[in-house]
């Protein structure tokens, strides 16, 4: 009745994933390492590994619900572990479901520390909690897959390709819903700059809004994001650089009664701009440390990476739009 279709590059974490499911269930884990050389996944002997050449996991999953021939594919990611008895609750989930209902999503759990407040990027794992259709649990029924052409391999990263493919559902006339079977994704630790490399993804979502138009993230269920604010910081930021640059460069004529460093006007404008750039970031530096753990090391990252993030983000959608509207 179904299969379990699981991308991965290879992360220790795939074995956590396979163990939980069992040896019952039909698997197929999609190796997308771009090493057509590597070395064999090691996996038990029931599943089913193909490869897909490292093009991305939108790429590996159609790869792997291709592969499959059961009526529904169930998309798990590698690091996540289904809780106990998920194969019996998920065919409950999937049991007797109307024909226009194209997909279940599983109840994702992330487990935050108890004896202190959750750092960034803890809270930023946690957010998939209340995630509108993420692939981490998330079963689709085959015909549909297949009428709507699978996922969008435009889609280079573990980002909006999930989203993405539920709107293109609903446009197609057919419903998701939610299940009772529970899958947990634990934390991991992703390094300093983790929520810098995070900023990639603001290239996905010019092109979530030039395929589905400005209110594609009410669509899904998502808030608002700082993206304005990050380009209003970079912009104060870049006019600060460019005023205090223009400043030093300046020939200073010095009358023989007056003498003058620089043109005022210069200064002042490079002046209210550094202001407004300090301002913007160290409140995007305290809405990030405020409910974290505050620990030395975590004010540390929030506040040199809240310098970083705005002006990354804007590149990255300024290439999204440009790659989108190619």
């Amino acid at each position: 009745m179904i299969t379990v279709v699981i991308p991965t590059i290879g992360r220790p974490s795939l074995r956590a994933t396979l163990a939980a499911l069992g040896p019952d269930v039909p698997a197929v884990v999609v190796d997308d390492r771009p090493d057509a050389h590597a070395a064999p996944l090691e996996v038990p002997e029931h599943v089913r590994v193909v490869r897909s050449g490292g093009h991305g996991p939108a790429a590996a999953r159609n790869a792997g619900w291709r592969a499959a021939d059961t009526a529904w594919v169930a998309f798990l990611d590698d690091d996540v572990v289904p809780e106990a008895g998920w194969a019996q609750a998920v065919g409950k989930d999937l049991a007797d479901l109307a024909d226009d209902v194209a997909g279940s999503q599983g109840r994702i759990v992330v487990p935050l520390p108890r004896d202190r407040r959750p750092t960034d990027a803890e809270r930023h794992t946690a957010g998939l909690a209340g995630a509108d259709w993420p692939t981490a649990d998330m079963a689709y029924r085959r015909t549909a897959l297949e009428r709507v052409g699978g996922f969008d391999e435009g889609f280079p990263r573990a980002y909006r390709e999930d989203a993405d493919l539920a709107l293109r559902m609903f446009e197609a006339g057919y419903r998701l819903v939610k299940g009772d079977r529970v899958t947990v994704h634990p934390v991991r630790a992703d390094g300093f700059w983790s929520s810098v490399r995070f900023q990639r993804g603001n290239a996905d979502d010019a092109r979530m809004r030039r395929r589905f138009g400005p209110g594609w993230r009410e669509a899904i269920g998502g808030g608002p994001t700082r993206l304005r604010r990050h380009a209003l910081t970079t912009a104060f930021g870049l006019t600060a650089v460019a005023a205090y640059a223009a400043c030093a460069l300046t020939p200073v004529r010095r009358p023989r009664t007056a003498p003058i460093a620089i043109p005022v006007s210069k200064a002042v404008v490079a002046t209210a701009a550094a202001a407004g750039w300090a301002v913007l970031t160290a409140e995007f530096a305290w809405a990030r440390v405020a409910p974290g753990p505050r620990t030395p090391g975590e004010v540390l990252r929030m506040v040199v990476t809240s310098v970083v993030i705005p002006p990354v983000a804007c590149a990255h959608r300024l290439r999204g739009e440009w790659r989108a509207r190619r």
